[in-house]
C-alpha cells in the first residue's frame, strides 16, 4: 500500500512541538514524527512477532504521540522460588499478539499467554506529551525528591527505580513506563521498537537479565523459528530510527492545561491537603540542557516519577528494582482527556481511580471519602482542569 499521508503537527495544543525550538530541532521533531507514524514492513525487520507496525497505531488519541485508552499491552511471568521469573523461554515478559508471514511461506502465529504464567498484567497505552521535559530532569533531582519524601512524608515516600542504561551500561534513575523501568527516551524507544514492533537495533549492552535489544524475540520462546527470519538481527537497523523516535518525543510539548478559576485553585489546595501531592508532585525542574527549550524549565506533570508501594493495586510484574506491588506515580497532566484510568484501565471515572488506591495511596483515598461535598467538587474541578 502507498505510505500514509501524515498531516503536519499542530502549532499549539496536543501534539504540538515545544515552543522555542531551533530550526534544526524542529526538523528533527518532524522527521521523528513522520517515522513514528509510518508503518514498518517485513523488509524493515518487522516481526517475527509484534504488536503494531508503527508507534502511532497505539499513540494517537489527541494527536500523534497521545495514548490510546482502547489499546493495552500484556506482560506476564510467574514466581519461581519466590523470585519473579519473566518466562523469557516462553516468550515473556511482553506478549506479542501478531506474527508475520515470511518470504519462505512460514506463517508465524501470534503469541498467547502460556499456562505457566501465574502473573498476567494488562497495561494501557499512555500519552507521550511532555516526555522531553521529564527526560531532561537530572537523576539527582529524583534521588533528592525521594530523600525528601523519606524525611517529610515517610508513610508515602517513593523511591527511584534504579535501572540500567542499555547504551552506557550504567545504573541510573528510571523514569518511563508504568514501573519507571526505562531511564531515558532513547532506551524507551529502543525497548518499544523491539517489544512492540519486533525490530531490533545494534549498539546496546546486555541488561541484568542477559537480554539485548538487538536480540530477536523468539515467538513464544521458540528459537527454531528464528531460522525463518528474513531480516535477522545483524542486518537490522542501527540506532538512527530509535534516536529519531526519541527526538520526536523529546521535542513534544506537554499537554495544555484547561481553564483555571477560583474553584480549580481551591481544588488544588484540597489535593495537597489530603496527601495527593505527596506523590503527584506539582512541579519539577529540568537541568541544564543543550536545547534552550528544555534547559532549566519548570513544568507541572503532577508526578514524582518515583515508584510507590500500591499493595494489591500493583500489577505483580517486576522490572529493574521495582517490586510487584510498586508502580510509578502516573502523571496527571492531560487527565481530562482520558476515559479510563489506572494502569489496567479498571477505573472509568476519576472518583473511582482515587477510591481504588491502596498501599501507600490508601490514606489519601480514605481522606477523599471523608471530604465535604464542597471540597470534593472543588477537587474534581481541579483534576478535570489538568
Amino acid at each position: 500500500p502507498p505510505p500514509p499521508v501524515i498531516p503536519p503537527a499542530p502549532t499549539s495544543g496536543f501534539g504540538a512541538p515545544l515552543p522555542g525550538l531551533t530550526a534544526a530541532e524542529l526538523s528533527r521533531f518532524n522527521a521523528g514524527r513522520t517515522g513514528f507514524a509510518t508503518p514498518e514492513v517485513v523488509a524493515d525487520g518487522l516481526g517475527l512477532v509484534f504488536n503494531a507496525d508503527n508507534c502511532a497505531a497505539c499513540h494517537r488519541q489527541q494527536g500523534i504521540g497521545g495514548g490510546d485508552t482502547t489499546i493495552f499491552a500484556t506482560r506476564f511471568g510467574t514466581l519461581t522460588g519466590g523470585k519473579f521469573n519473566p518466562l523469557i523461554r516462553l516468550g515473556g515478559p511482553v506478549l506479542q499478539g501478531k506474527g508475520i508471514k515470511t518470504p519462505d511461506g512460514t506463517v508465524i502465529p501470534p503469541e498467547r499467554v502460556p499456562p505457566e504464567a501465574t502473573i498476567v498484567a494488562r497495561r494501557r497505552t499512555t500519552p507521550l506529551f511532555g516526555y522531553g521535559l521529564v527526560d531532561a530532569v537530572p537523576d539527582s533531582v529524583l534521588f533528592a525528591l525521594a530523600a525528601q519524601q523519606a524525611t517529610l512524608t515517610p508513610s508515602t515516600a517513593g523511591r527511584v527505580n534504579k535501572t540500567q542504561d542499555l547504551l552506557t551500561g550504567l545504573t541510573v534513575a528510571g523514569k518511563f513506563g508504568w514501573k519507571a523501568a526505562n531511564p531515558n527516551l532513547v532506551n524507551f524507544s529502543g525497548d518499544a521498537y523491539k517489544e512492540e514492533m519486533g525490530i531490533t537495533s545494534k549498539g546496546w549492552k546486555r541488561d541484568k537479565d542477559g537480554r539485548l535489544i538487538d536480540e530477536e524475540n523468539p515467538p513464544q520462546g521458540n528459537t527454531a523459528l528464528l531460522a525463518h527470519n528474513p531480516v535477522p538481527s545483524p542486518n537490522e537497523p542501527d540506532l538512527d530510527g530509535v534516536v529519531a523516535f526519541a527526538d520526536f518525543m523529546r521535542f513534544l510539548a506537554p499537554p495544555p492545561r484547561g481553564p483555571i478559576n477560583p474553584t480549580v485553585q481551591a481544588g488544588e489546595t484540597v489535593f495537597s491537603k489530603i496527601g495527593c501531592a505527596n506523590c503527584h508532585a506539582t512541579s519539577l525542574m529540568t537541568g541544564s540542557n543543550p536545547s534552550p527549550a528544555l534547559s532549566m524549565k519548570t513544568f507541572a506533570p503532577y508526578s514524582d516519577f518515583l515508584i510507590h508501594d500500591m499493595g494489591p493495586l500493583g500489577d505483580g510484574i517486576e522490572q529493574g528494582t521495582a517490586r510487584g506491588t510498586e508502580m510509578r506515580t502516573a502523571p496527571l497532566w492531560g487527565l481530562r482527556t482520558q476515559n479510563v484510568l489506572l494502569h489496567d484501565g479498571r477505573a472509568t471515572t476519576i472518583e473511582d481511580a482515587i477510591q481504588m488506591h491502596r498501599g501507600q495511596g490508601q490514606t489519601a483515598s480514605d481522606k477523599f471519602r471523608g471530604l465535604s461535598s464542597t471540597d470534593k467538587a472543588a477537587l474534581m474541578a481541579f483534576l478535570k482542569s489538568l
